[in-house]
């Protein structure tokens, strides 16, 4: 891990020749100075962790100094115009929804009605791990779950040209007793444990949730391992994390019948959504994730819509289940995923996992193809692509300011 980080370093901090005298031997019988290369490059790599360790993360709105240009550009005018056609102001809030399987993220945007719409689809140049939420650190798995992005995390300092970092572990993680850190959506199309866009669109997405901060606390981040529909949770029947899956898929299903970012709490280890205090209750509800939850309802409206749509979505699962619909394998055995439409442009980045997040306890698989013979990925497995090598999560470690 060491050497590669010193590596990825390397690439993008190229140490300098540093000359240094040494003795005249029978191999070197003119006096030439020689580069110390490997110990400038350890001493480089040390001081800038120990630095970085040490300095705090200049973040959106924190430093004195003035923002570089990329963190403060105007978004494109095919996208101003796209908010007015959509009739959404341009300091209105965001959701971003992260799909693992669809390598897409997209933007919701609130509209002069108060209701979160669509705004646009970005696809995901790459994301590293399996399906599944992240576990521990140095699983190279992207975060699942609700979170909350508030102008701290915003880095427009990033080694990957600007970075959200995903607040994770949130309460929920936590709870569960799962860590990593420095988790991130950012640029470079390089990641590991992280959701990589390229440059351009982390400036369009970057942009959107600098505006959405203007005057506001935070917005919401929701990551999924792929769009909660019935026919995928019926090809994904047999993986462990299906339990999991399920839960985010209320929320999900709040958001999508209401057009509402959901209220989102953690108790007794599990996420809820737009609790509130019953009728005449005598204090406001309190919610601590690892103790039992306390009594609340949900607005009759928000559980009306989203048990329509419950009810339907079970309908159609329960049918493709008893039409033996093939499940997808638990584990794919492969490191991430790409979008299709960045295939041309980074080949060969398709390789198979380096860590086996699940191989504790789920049966070893025997390879799988995972390349079709027009280059994207079989899609009667995944219906998407995937991709390849990765720097993110674990290094984040040693490198923790502006490095992701």
């Amino acid at each position: 891990m060491i050497r590669a980080m010193v590596r990825r370093a390397l690439e993008r901090f190229p140490a300098k020749w540093v000359p240094v005298r040494v003795n005249k031997t029978r191999q070197n019988k003119k006096r030439e100075p020689r580069s110390d290369l490997v110990g400038a490059a350890k001493a480089l790599v040390l001081a800038a962790a120990f630095a970085a360790a040490l300095t705090p993360v200049p973040c959106l709105g924190e430093s004195s100094k003035p923002l570089p240009a990329k963190a403060t550009q105007e978004l494109p005018a095919e996208l101003l115009a796209l908010l007015e056609q959509k009739k959404m102001p341009k300091y209105s809030p965001i959701v971003v929804r992260l799909f693992k399987e669809e390598a897409e993220l997209e933007v919701w945007k609130q509209d002069t009605a108060g209701r979160f719409q669509f705004l646009k689809t970005y696809p995901i140049c790459r994301w590293s791990g399996d399906l599944g939420p992240k576990l521990y650190e140095g699983d190279r798995q992207a975060p699942e779950g609700f979170y909350t992005i508030t102008p701290e995390l915003m880095n427009p300092n990033s080694n990957f040209y600007l970075s959200i970092n995903l607040g994770y572990p949130n309460s929920f993680d936590k709870a569960n007793k799962r860590n990593g850190s420095f988790l991130m959506i950012h640029g470079d199309c390089w990641s590991s444990g992280c959701y990589a866009m390229t440059d351009e669109q982390i400036s369009e997405i970057y942009s959107l949730a600098r505006d959405s901060l203007s005057g506001r606390p935070s917005f919401q981040v929701q990551a999924y391992p792929f769009r909660l529909t019935p026919a995928n949770l019926a090809r994904h029947r047999n993986n462990p994390n299906l339990a999991f899956w399920k839960m985010l898929k209320v929320g999900n299903d709040h958001f999508e019948t209401t057009g509402r970012e959901p209220k989102v709490d953690v108790c007794n280890r599990r996420y809820v959504f737009d609790a509130q205090p019953p009728a005449n209750s005598p204090s406001p509800l309190v919610f601590n994730p690892n103790e039992k939850c306390p009594p609340f309802v949900v607005n009759p409206e928000i559980t009306r819509r989203a048990q329509e749509k419950q009810r339907a979505d079970e309908r159609v699962y329960a049918q493709l289940l008893e039409d033996n619909v093939p499940a997808a394998p638990i584990y794919s055995g492969l490191d991430g995923g790409m979008n299709k439409a960045f295939l041309a442009k980074f080949p060969g980045r398709v390789t198979l996992a380096k860590v086996m997040p699940y191989a504790s306890y789920l049966p070893q698989l025997p390879p799988i193809p995972w390349i079709d013979n027009d280059g994207s990925l079989t899609s009667k497995w995944f219906g998407t692509s995937f991709s390849g090598p990765v720097v993110c999560d674990a290094a984040r470690a040693s490198f923790p300011t502006g490095r992701c």
